[in-house]
């Protein structure tokens, strides 16, 4: 018997040993059949379907498969589907012919209403359609789209003694960079907003204790990429409101139905999102839901939070078709949030989309002045973006910073309980509005200077003491974190850019003796204030090894250096994927939701990805050699 048992035990062990085996990483390269060049987009699925990724901007793919998986399905709009044998290899590179039989056939179809066309004794409802000229159109085109980012350098404190910039609240650039990751792939560079990663997790920072809502939390260390400099922890904790104490909502829910929004990942995962936060709304609250495709329309005027069921039922009534005309959507959204308006209470507009504009207003410049000026009713703004494919990042994150707002981007459906429950307060209730830091560098102390992230935050010197200024907003319960890495005075360093002394300016160290690094100023307004209030604090320059820091501290460095990593930063220096994995293992701390370890995860595919690439070129270059 026991040795029966032994066998048993022994051939699930084998069992077990070769299922966590049995994964492999398979990369490569599409181009186009007739000239060569690269095409970025193509959807590379398995033989289930259940896995796909898209090419980057170089046509690169890298997707993890089960070894027993046989063919990849390459497909892309104007070429021809192919699918290709795996084998043995990891390396598979695969060339697309165009398709110009199907480009003829594309009609993109925009909703106006309906109308009766006669047929055969019977009455049809049909939309008129806009014919593009399919010989123009680009089948190359990488349809989602994200800002650049021209990532922070080096800063000398004589020539620019002050850092300045909004906070950033959003997160949306860490749930997208999971998305590509979960699916195999690695984001493109612009997709990643460092920042947006490390303020995606919750760092509990002790409360305020005094009567502004918001307190400054710093530390600093060794540097982990570089142990010569020196990182500063800047962190911002929001005073957390009990949800029963919470002002009143009068919310709009805003939501797109075009034609683009027609994908399981979105609509549907739309309406059970705007479901869970149904539950969370109390009898004095009240919500509307105005939708939105080739024009808009109010499907439930303003309904109490207890009548849940109806609120629902308008959900359930959803579906999606046609072009998609935001800016109509928005006119109405804030109108409808106006008529309802809550004096002293939460006025807020949640828009829900792919960011997909194509009719009316629908740059990002066009959408950047609409929502500025609707942001003058003092009506605040939530965006909520869905879906991949097309996903229209740049639009959604310029719409949450110029409309008083924050931007979290919804995977599935446990980010919608991220976002909607668990941080309800944070999202959806703004406790200061206009949040500006300020940072002072000391030259005495501080040779160089560099803030990691906010690139796309960076304010003039002069707007921090500009109420007119618009800068982000706060919500209840969240934390901001920012870090700098600071090259000490002393230290020889490629990155300190030395410059010889002015000759019409005095460059004399009037710190000289003290002891303080830095000093960080804050302003912020109350949610319905126009006057900013000021705080501030210096900070003494100590030198402590990274391993002593706090979690908070070396998590949110864990995962500024991921962020790097996927950037291919210049400033990466000796940042490696093990040393992110390690650092963040032992800063996990309590991780009651999951979090971190989730982190922890995407890290380790990362890498596995990223070494798979790097040894794909090296093939890909003996190869042409």
């Amino acid at each position: 018997m026991k040795t029966l048992l032994l066998s048993l035990f022994l051939l699930i062990f084998i069992g077990f040993h070769e299922s966590r085996a049995s994964i492999k990483v398979i990369s490569g390269v599409v181009t186009d059949k007739t000239d060569g060049k690269a095409i970025p987009g193509v959807i590379v699925r398995t033989s289930d379907s259940k896995k796909y990724v898209t090419t980057n901007s170089n046509g690169k793919y890298s997707i993890s498969v089960e070894d027993g998986s046989k063919q990849l399905h390459f497909s892309y709009l104007g070429y021809k589907m192919r699918t290709v044998k795996i084998g043995k290899s990891t390396v598979v590179n695969v060339s697309l012919e165009q398709d110009n039989q199907r480009l003829d056939e594309i009609i993109i179809v925009g909703y106006v209403g309906k109308g009766k066309r006669a047929t055969t004794g019977s009455v049809a409802f049909v939309a008129p359609s806009v014919m593009y000229n399919s010989r123009s159109y680009n089948a190359r085109q990488d349809t989602e789209s994200y800002a650049a980012i021209q990532e922070n350098g080096f800063q000398n404190p004589f020539k620019n003694p002050l850092s300045t910039f909004s906070i950033d609240i959003d997160a949306a650039s860490y749930s997208n960079v999971r998305r590509f990751i979960n699916n195999g792939g690695l984001p493109p560079k612009d997709a990643i907003r460092v920042e947006e990663m490390i303020n995606y997790f919750d760092y509990e920072y002790p409360q305020p204790k005094g009567s502004d809502p918001v307190n400054i939390v710093t530390e600093i260390t060794s540097a982990p990429w570089n142990t010569k400099h020196k990182l500063v922890q800047i962190g911002l904790q929001g005073r957390k409101i009990p949800t029963d104490n919470l002002p009143a909502s009068n919310l709009v829910f805003l939501i797109d139905v075009s034609g683009s929004m027609n994908e399981p990942n979105k609509l549907p995962l739309l309406v059970s999102s705007f479901k869970l936060l149904t539950d969370q709304l109390r009898a004095k609250d009240k919500v509307a839901i105005v939708v939105y495709a080739g024009n808009s329309g109010l499907v439930l005027p303003s309904t109490a939070g207890s009548d849940k069921a109806k609120i629902k039922d308008a959900l359930n009534s959803l579906s999606a078709g046609g072009s998609t005309a935001g800016g109509a959507g928005i006119e109405l959204a804030y109108k409808v949030a106006g008529q309802n308006f809550i004096k002293g209470g939460n006025n807020r507009v949640i828009l829900a989309t792919d960011g997909d504009f194509n009719v009316g207003a629908s740059s990002d410049k066009d959408m950047q002045s609409l929502i500025e000026e609707k942001r003058k009713t003092g009506i605040f703004l939530t965006v909520l973006g869905y879906g991949m494919g097309n996903t229209k990042d740049s639009k959604m994150e310029t719409l949450a910073d110029k409309g008083n707002g924050n931007y979290a981007y919804i995977d599935n459906i446990n980010e919608a309980r991220k976002v909607l429950i668990n941080e309800f307060g944070g999202t959806l209730f703004t406790i200061a509005k206009d949040v500006k830091l300020q940072v002072e560098f000391n030259p005495d102390k501080v040779q160089a200077y560099r803030l990691i992230g906010y690139e796309n935050r960076l304010l003039e010197d002069k707007d921090f003491n500009d109420d007119r200024k618009d800068a982000g907003e706060l919500g209840s319960g969240h934390t901001v974190t920012a870090l700098y890495e600071v090259i000490p005075t002393g230290v020889k360093s490629s990155f300190a850019g030395a410059v010889d002394d002015l000759k019409y300016q005095e460059n004399k160290k009037t710190s000289k003796g003290s002891q303080e690094i830095l000093t960080v100023k804050l302003r912020y307004k109350e949610p319905d204030g126009s006057s900013s209030k000021l705080i501030q604090e210096a900070i003494i320059d100590h030198s402590a090894p990274f391993e002593n820091a706090s979690n908070n501290f070396r998590f949110a460095a864990s995962v500024a250096e991921f962020g790097m990593l996927l950037r291919q930063s210049d400033f990466k220096q000796n940042a490696s994927f093990d040393h992110v994995i390690h650092t963040a293992v032992q800063a996990m701390g309590k991780d009651q939701e999951g979090y971190r370890s989730e982190f922890i995860k995407l890290a380790k595919s990362a890498k596995l990805m990223a070494e798979d690439l790097l040894s794909s070129d090296k093939k890909s270059i003996t190869h042409n050699k």
